[in-house]
């Protein structure tokens, strides 16, 4: 009786596994740049740019994965995805966030940090100036913001507001065919092997020791290397707030 009952609600069983397996962080995060992507496809015409969806770039210490990186006539927006729910706690200085669910609370990295990381690889293999560069966090998931947040950290749809606030044409046609055919000829192949690297590389850079306060004003530095001067080539410590904040250190 019991195992004739059980079968009968066979579809509930299949929704709780379902339900159980959409909860794990791996494929939440797959469903919030799902969701992304159909809102850029959907939501901007042919003449809006071109998007490079799960780009993986070398970097001088490992690799970076991005979620999507818009070219358009009117800028170049690396998007950062965050499917998270209950309330958002942050600012746009600090290292950590919070994410409040009932009465747990849960510390996340700042994803406009998160973001400088990948601004400045995409701006690298373009040759460009990172400031033609246009960092934006989007939040899915029914999460709710709980602080003021920057003008480029939105809320779903907010993303096609965001970018369509960029009425400036600094780009040609031309140009954003170009440097599409550059960021897909830059990075790594989307493959298995090339994401599991990838979650090793962070793995072994999380495990080394921190990097140093900056000098000036107290936020994380990062590994940057010289470009220009007596000094090109080598690496030093940056601000990790630059250009808003220029303190450096030199490496140990």
């Amino acid at each position: 009786m019991l195992l004739a009952a059980a079968s009968q609600f066979w579809w509930a069983w299949l929704l709780l596994a379902l339900v159980a397996i959409a909860r794990l962080p791996q494929v939440k995060g797959w469903l919030g740049e799902l969701w992304i992507r159909l809102v850029l496809a959907v939501g901007l015409d042919g003449k809006s740019g071109r998007v490079v969806h799960d780009l993986t770039l070398p970097t001088a210490d490992g690799t970076t994965q991005i979620d999507h990186v818009l070219v358009s006539r009117f800028g170049i927006f690396v998007i950062e995805t965050k499917n998270m729910r209950g309330w958002i706690f942050g600012g746009e200085r600090q290292a950590q966030w919070t994410q409040k669910i009932y009465r747990r609370s849960f510390r996340f990295q700042n994803p406009l940090r998160q973001n400088y990381r990948h601004e400045r690889a995409v701006a690298e293999v373009l040759g460009v100036d990172p400031e033609m560069i246009h960092s934006v966090v989007v939040f899915v998931g029914g999460s709710t913001f709980k602080t003021p947040m920057p003008d480029n950290v939105v809320r779903g749809l907010g993303l096609l507001s965001y970018i369509r606030s960029f009425r400036e044409e600094v780009w040609s046609e031309d140009e954003v065919e170009d440097m599409v055919a550059t960021l897909e000829h830059g990075g790594l192949e989307r493959s298995r092997h090339t994401r599991r690297a990838h979650v090793e590389g962070l793995r072994e850079r999380h495990s080394a020791p921190a990097a140093p306060g900056c000098p000036k004003c107290g936020s994380a530095m990062v590994k940057r290397k010289a470009r220009k001067g007596v000094s090109a080539g080598q690496e030093f410590w940056g601000c990790s707030q630059y250009p808003a904040c220029r303190g450096t250190r030199a490496l140990q």
